[in-house]
Formats: structure tokens, sequence, C-alpha cells
């Protein structure tokens, strides 16, 4: 997920079973208790760093698979200002990618690792990215209602424990910003025009809202949380709680527009706390493990990216230089 992870029930038993030395380890926990970052160099216990590094990953993963959908309206835009916006918010992702790869770095993965086990279907990213961009509305709800619940996500994680995530996560959540003015003015663009284009606006945001849902991953019930997690700072909120805080946040905007979600069952309850129909978490595993609509295009545009530049980081490349832990 976008900064966010679950562990399986034999990784979370392993966590919370995995030996340290006792002393380092109640320093590096009074260190986090302090509100202190942990850097690079630091002292940190092994499932720290195995969990903080999959959790950076795919979040870098997601960025630089998340431009796609969207690239392929930049030809199609319409018109010059929308094209121009298009550019700069895809140029933004592929940048936050790099960011992330490159703070993921620090914790002992290359980055040519990483996207070896992206493109082997090893390493995982966010389950929206598998899904088609339509018409140019799709954009548009990407911007608004993705983006924003992007958001939810890496502002509660940029307070976490991990340095150089943090420091990322401060200038993507700037940048991703404007990335939801851009969503919100395209989208009361529409919702303001013809029939025709609040129609396709409502047929976006239809076909969108189960991902939107899954985005923040499966509910608590169903998914394994460390304790430690949560005391180290690696995972500073539950699914459910940042599900709620994003549809606490939009859910009323899309109203505001007299549009709709298609879940008759969507509700705020007496304590707050958004009800909705089952969103079908089946299809949330299957598109995870490579099952969605858009799983293998995805992939595919990728590893052709990845073939075709490969001559140019060859000629860039010295044999002889040692590889270099980017500075955090």
């Amino acid at each position: 997920m976008y900064g966010n992870t679950s562990l399986t029930e034999e990784e979370a038993k392993r966590l919370n079973t995995t030996e340290e030395d006792p002393v380092k380890l109640a320093e590096f926990e009074d260190r986090i208790t302090r509100g202190e970052k942990i850097e690079p160099g630091d002292w940190m216990p092994k499932e720290y760093r195995k969990q903080l590094l999959r959790m950076i990953e795919q979040h870098a993963h997601s960025e630089i698979v998340g431009a796609l959908p969207e690239g392929t309206w930049i030809t199609r835009a319409p018109n010059f200002r929308r094209k121009l916006a298009l550019i700069a918010k895809v140029q933004d992702e592929i940048g936050h990618g790099q960011l992330l790869y490159s703070a993921a770095e620090t914790l002992g993965k290359t980055r040519e690792q990483m996207l070896e086990d992206l493109l082997n279907g090893k390493s995982k990213y966010s389950n929206v990215f598998n899904y088609p961009a339509l018409t140019w509305a799709d954009v548009a709800v990407i911007g608004f209602l993705v983006d924003g619940a992007a958001i939810v996500n890496q502002v509660i994680n940029s307070k976490g424990s991990y340095g150089p995530y943090c420091r990322a996560l401060e200038r993507i959540c700037y940048e991703e910003s404007f990335h939801l003015k851009q969503g919100h003015d395209n989208v009361v663009y529409l919702a303001t025009g013809t029939k025709k284009q609040r129609a396709i606006l409502q047929d976006a945001i239809n076909r969108w809202y189960r991902p939107l849902l899954h985005f923040f991953g499966p509910p608590d019930r169903n998914s394994q949380h460390s304790e430690k997690l949560m005391k180290w700072k690696v995972k500073l909120a539950s699914n459910d709680d940042m599900r709620n805080q994003f549809l606490d946040q939009y859910v009323p905007k899309i109203w505001e527009l007299d549009l709709t979600f298609p879940d008759p069952n969507l509700k705020k309850n007496d304590e707050g706390i958004w009800e909705f129909s089952d969103p079908d978490w089946d299809e949330f595993k299957r598109v995870i493990n490579g099952g969605g609509p858009c799983n293998k295009e995805r992939l595919e545009v990728r590893r052709y990216a990845e073939e075709a530049g490969r001559w140019v980081r060859n000629a860039l490349m010295n044999k002889n230089e040692k590889y270099v832990t980017p500075l955090a």
C-alpha cells in the first residue's frame, strides 16, 4: 500500500518473538518514545529495518506505476492548460518515486534490486493503479480522490520514526497538495458542466469507489497488526482509522456537488464512524496478487522502460565504481 503495511500472521508472530540485544533495543525504543528520528547509521532491530524497507519500497513502486494511468491522457487532455498541469503532475510522481527509492536504499537494498522485485512480482504496489483510466473524468477522480486518500496516508506516515522517509514525505505532501487542487478543479469543472460531463464524472466515481475503499488495506479485524510496529512508529494508524478519516473528508465534498457514491449503505453512524457495504475483499486480494484488470499491462510498460533504457544506464555506469548508499 501507499506507505501502509499489514503483516501476515507468520510475519506478525516472528516480529513479536525475534530476539534482539535487550540493551540496544531498550535504547532504541527510548529514542522513539522521546520523538527522536532514527537515521541510517543508527542501530535498529532487524524487523524494524525489514518492515520499513518493505513499506517504503512499495510506496516508491506505487508512485512510479501510479504515473501510468494519468500519463496516457497527456496527449488527450482537453486543452493546453489541462495538458500542462497533467505533465507537471506526472513529472512530480516520478520524482516522488526517486525520493522514495533513495530513502529505501539507506536501509540496505539497491534500487536495481527493488526494480527487479517489482518486475518479477515479488514486491507489491497500491491496488488502485491496476484499474483503467477510461475517460478524462478518471483523471479528475484520480487527482482528487485517489490523491486525497494518499495524502491522508502520507501525512500520518510523515510523523513516523525513520528520518529519511519522514523528510521525503514532507516534500511529497507539499507537492501532493498541488495534485489535489488540480484534481478538485477538474472535478468541479465537470460537475458544473454539461449533462454529458456530469455523466462521465459520475461513472468514474462509481468505478473508483470500491478501489478507494480497498486503498487503505483490509479491515482491522482481518489484518495482522503488530503492537511493535505501532510502538516503533512504523505504522501510526490502523487501516480502518485512515479509511474513516478519508471518508470523513471527501464524502461530503462529493455530495455537495450533487454527486453520489454507488453504495446505499454509505452513512456515518452515531459514533462518527462511516459504515458501507462489503467492498469485496476477495477482489482486493486478487488485484494485490496480480489478478487485477491492468496488473499485466502496468508491469509490461515498466518492463519495456527498463529494457529500452538499459543502454543508457550501462553507458553511464562504471564497473569499477563502488555502490554508495544515498545520503539521508
